[in-house]
């Protein structure tokens, strides 16, 4: 046939070509109602502020496999796209970018501000939307969602005041995480712990009536300024006298209770601890059962404030400095010492998070949770791997309310509108046109943005038309699998579950697929500070998507890290061009046309091949369906290299190469329809090859993407044919090891003597031995036959025999053998010499004796078996 396809694979030539194609014929939309079964997936959507890395192509390789795989079983596959605004992290950028300009949000005001964030989102934000492409992502672009949409807008405001209505959501004073950097609140899941070396400062407070005072140790002194209590347990001896007494602050000279309150333990330190309300979460509640006075004696962007004394305006660090001199002087300090423990910082910018008091919106989450921790223990919702359960439930079970404002101006602003003329607080999803209490029309509303997470958190039934009753929201959701790392199950797959069951009554998606990082080649994490991330857009640039694919897949366990080497994207090119060649092969030697196979024509070697197929169809399959994809990789990459390729294709060449045209469309159609279903098999993995070679393959269909699913078949198990082939295919193997050890070439044929109980096998198979085992004949040896002056092996199908005569020249090889003899009686001379020498044995370590001891052994068994060989050789001349 005319050769269609080019020399070589080259992706450059193949991807951009064929994506473009794929959207202009809408292969990746979805209808609902279609009247086929619904498969829907939700993107966990990339920042608008984001640059494509590995951990993306990772999660798009993953997800893009999935939804591909099921299109073709049927399915209608839907793999909803979009992107998150990321409220902190793009105002900082917003604002870095201002900032070159001498710009500030305050000079432009919010609506100045949010008109220049989005004319960012507009030049920026589709930047990842255009490399998520690069990889070959099949998703529904029709349908492409951002999470400050019109549509995700209504439905953040409608779910914000359901929750205020049923008092889930409430406006209250309580000890929040504070980024002075960012100037805004975070949440729990928004702190990043790191060890850091520190001190822990001992500091005396006296007594009021002039009785012992009592030690407290703190690792931030600064604070010491809004203590307003000393708290001891109630059944600590040591200071039951100062209970309901007062000590002096030091510094400020101003008393403090000593509180009584099981929160301390007594064996812990003095067993006192300084109470720092504004300061500390703990001491928060402590004062709240305690009545204590709340003090903050820090302003927003991390400076000591009024409340201060003379240390007011200094930054918390120097004013630490400052008090701990002081301390020093007035005699209160008592010791300090270095101590290691673990900071909160903040996730976006690493400054360390303030804990402090402030007046925040919270949602109340300990009855939300409730239905999210079920929905995963009764199976409704399952983790793929199941440990990840643990970190699910750890999160849930301890949660804290969740603080949900920000002190931003990019974000969904939150919908409270208070009375200018009466103070009048009015919660709705639309503003109100005047106070419901006064009549008034003066309203303003609330300043703060909501966390990002909590629109993310509707993402999968918001971005399908919530709160109106659609089509879509109808068909495709719950949602059937979410991918996405375990370093946000807390961040978000926590919230999408409590949202989903509070909003919708069912968790948002059945499976929770998660996977790890990716990390470079020693396993470190890919960071700009170590200057070791891996550009994924330039890897394709040099490999093309298909190789970065399933080079990050193939032996990736799932949920567990992974490491990226550039030797595993070369390795996935050259199984590009393997199968590339492979098509190639079979087109020239085809006439092009599609051919059903002809069952009565097949031979062992067809049965093998397709009953080999049929298995790993169905192995294939039940692999991706438990998101083993690791596993499906690996075993399509083994079936099409070695069995397909290395094996069947050179089983097919003899009947190619033949006269008989019937025998050779009989065989191409064999080859055809087992590299269809493979490329098939393959094509969620490996998107634009597949679809490349599919095309040009006979009996092709418009895409392979549209194609159906191989699925396994009963009349294609050939159990007992498979059996014998691999026997003999064993016993090829032992031959060509044998042969190696032997250095003979290919070309020198040797007679094959087989002492078998399988001569069917071999009969069936004679003509795979004499080709791949490089035999000039085929017979069976008699029952006495005498084995002297042949080479053999022993594999399953029994003992095979070569005369030597015809493996090697024996003149050549006596001379060869002549000269190794040589060298093994100089290397023993040697030995020898070394080891009588009295002065070595006594001088040298045991370990060097040792092993010239060994070596010597060595050799001497080496030679007394070459000395056999060439006797063995001797008698055949």
């Amino acid at each position: 046939m005319e050769e269609k396809m080019a020399k070589s694979y080259s992706p450059q030539a193949v991807e951009d070509r064929l994506y473009k194609n794929w959207m202009e014929k809408g292969y990746f939309h979805a209808e609902a109602n279609s009247g086929k079964p619904p498969y829907t997936i939700v993107i966990p959507p990339p920042n608008i502020t984001g640059q494509l890395h590995m951990g993306h192509a990772l999660d798009q390789t993953l997800q893009d496999a999935i939804i591909r795989m099921k299109r073709m079983q049927g399915y209608e596959a839907l793999w909803l796209p979009g992107t998150d605004h990321a409220s902190i992290a793009t105002e900082v950028k917003i604002v870095d970018a201002m900032a070159k300009e001498g710009l500030t949000k305050e000079m432009l005001g919010r609506e100045g501000f949010l008109e220049r964030a989005w004319e960012w989102k507009k030049q920026y934000g589709g930047r990842i939307v255009e490399q998520l492409k690069k990889l070959g992502s099949s998703c529904d672009w029709d349908r492409e969602r951002f999470t400050m949409d019109e549509g995700c807008n209504k439905a953040v405001r409608e779910v914000f005041v359901r929750l205020y209505k049923k008092g889930l959501i409430y406006k209250g004073n309580r000890i929040i995480n504070w980024c002075p950097t960012c100037k805004t609140a975070l949440s729990d899941a928004e702190v990043e712990y790191e060890e850091q070396d520190s001190s822990l400062w001992h500091i005396h407070y006296k007594a009021e009536d002039g009785s012992e005072g009592i030690t407290v140790a703190t690792t931030r002194p600064e604070t010491m300024l809004g203590d307003t209590a000393v708290a001891v347990h109630p059944e600590d001896e040591r200071y039951q006298h100062l209970i309901g007494k007062n000590l002096i602050l030091p510094i400020l000279n101003k008393p403090i209770p000593v509180v009584a309150d099981e929160y301390v333990e007594k064996e812990f330190g003095t067993g006192a601890v300084k109470i720092t309300p504004a300061h500390d979460p703990n001491d928060f509640e402590v004062a709240q059962r305690h009545n204590l006075p709340v003090l903050c004696v820090m302003t927003d962007d991390g400076h000591m404030n009024e409340l201060a004394g003379k240390f007011e305006g200094m930054p918390t660090l120097e004013a630490r400095e400052a008090i701990v001199s002081e301390l020093k002087e007035i005699g209160a300090l008592v010791k300090i010492e270095p101590y290691k423990h673990n900071v909160g910082t903040c996730y976006r910018c690493r400054t360390t998070v303030e804990p402090l008091v402030s007046q925040q919106w919270f949602v109340s989450m300990e009855e939300l949770v409730k239905p999210a921790l079920e929905a995963v223990r009764n199976g409704e919702a399952n983790f793929v791997p199941k440990r990840y359960e643990k970190t699910y439930f750890n999160w849930l079970e301890n949660i804290r309310d969740w603080c949900i404002s920000r002190q931003l101006w990019w974000g969904h602003r939150i919908p409270a509108y208070y009375c200018d003329d009466c103070g009048e607080m009015t919660v709705a999803a639309d503003a109100p046109a005047k106070c419901p209490k006064c009549g008034s029309i003066h309203l303003h509303q609330d300043e703060d943005v909501l966390d990002t997470w909590f629109s993310s958190g509707l993402w999968p039934f918001s971005t399908l038309g919530w709160p109106d009753k659609t089509d879509d929201l109808a068909y495709f959701y719950p949602t059937q699998t979410l991918v996405t790392g375990y370093d946000i199950i807390f961040f978000w797959v926590a919230r999408m579950m409590v949202f989903g069951k509070e909003v919708m009554g069912d968790a948002p998606f059945k499976n929770i697929a998660i996977h790890g990082i990716v990390r470079d080649s020693q396993g470190r994490k890919m960071s700009k500070s170590l200057g070791n991330g891996i550009d994924p857009l330039e890897v394709i640039d040099k490999h093309g998507a298909d190789a970065l694919r399933f080079s990050l897949v193939i032996g990736n366990a799932a949920g567990s890290d992974m490491r990226f080497y550039w030797e595993k994207v070369e390795a996935a090119g050259n199984f590009a061009n393997k199968i590339w060649n492979a098509a190639r092969f079979l087109l020239m030697n085809s006439d092009g046309q599609a051919r059903d196979i002809d069952m009565t024509k097949l031979d062992i070697a067809d049965k093998w091949i397709l009953s080999r197929m049929n298995k790993v169809v169905a192995e294939f399959t039940d692999n991706m369906e438990k998101f083993e994809l690791g596993l499906a990789a690996q075993k399509i990459y083994d079936f099409i290299w070695s069995e397909y390729c290395d094996w069947y294709i050179e089983m097919a060449k003899p009947r190619l190469y033949a006269e008989d045209e019937a025998e050779k469309q009989h065989v191409t159609s064999v080859l055809t329809h087992v590299l269809t279903t493979a490329l098939k098999l393959l094509h969620p993995l490996m998107p634009f090859l597949t679809e490349e070679v599919y095309l040009n393959l006979p009996g092709a269909e418009e895409t392979i993407m549209r194609s159906a699913w191989p699925v396994y078949r009963e009349e294609l198990n050939f159990a007992q044919d498979e059996a014998d082939m691999e026997i003999v295919m064993d016993a090829i193997r032992q031959v060509r090891q044998l042969r190696a050890q032997m250095n003979v070439p290919p070309s020198r044929r040797a007679e094959l003597v087989i002492r078998t109980d399988r001569k069917a096998s071999v009969e069936a198979c004679r003509a795979y031995l004499l080709k791949l085992a490089y035999g000039s004949d085929v017979r069976f040896a008699e029952a006495d036959m005498d084995s002297k002056g042949f080479a053999s092996c022993v594999c399953e199908l029994g003992e095979i025999f070569m005369p030597l005569g015809e493996l090697v020249d024996i003149e050549k090889e006596l001379a060869r053998l002549g000269k190794e003899k040589e060298k093994l009686i100089s290397e023993i001379q040697r030995g020898e010499g070394k080891l009588s020498n009295e002065r070595f044995v006594s001088k040298a370590p045991e370990k060097v004796v040792a092993e010239e001891k060994s070596k010597l052994a060595a050799n001497r068994e080496m030679l007394e078996k070459l000395e056999a060989r060439i006797a063995d050789f001797e008698t055949l001349k």
